[in-house]
């Protein structure tokens, strides 16, 4: 990643705007993901407690009586 300095701008600024780039093209997200090897099964359990997770946190619609057939 290249951030070219504008002009009269400081290093902070010039820093921050390198910052939020980073951020916004998931480099340092991807490289921290990819830190240590994982196995197919490792990868699955990670999938599956994501997804135990989310449907936890989704709000359970209100429901009527079932209707009858």
């Amino acid at each position: 990643m290249h951030v070219e300095p504008r002009e009269g701008e400081s290093f902070d600024q010039m820093l921050r705007r390198f910052k939020t780039a980073i951020d916004k093209s998931g480099i340092l997200r991807e490289y921290k993901r990819k830190r240590y090897f994982k196995t197919n099964g490792e990868l699955q359990r990670d999938k599956a407690k994501a997804a135990a997770r989310r449907r936890m946190r989704r709000p359970k619609l209100a429901r009527g009586p079932r209707p009858q057939r």
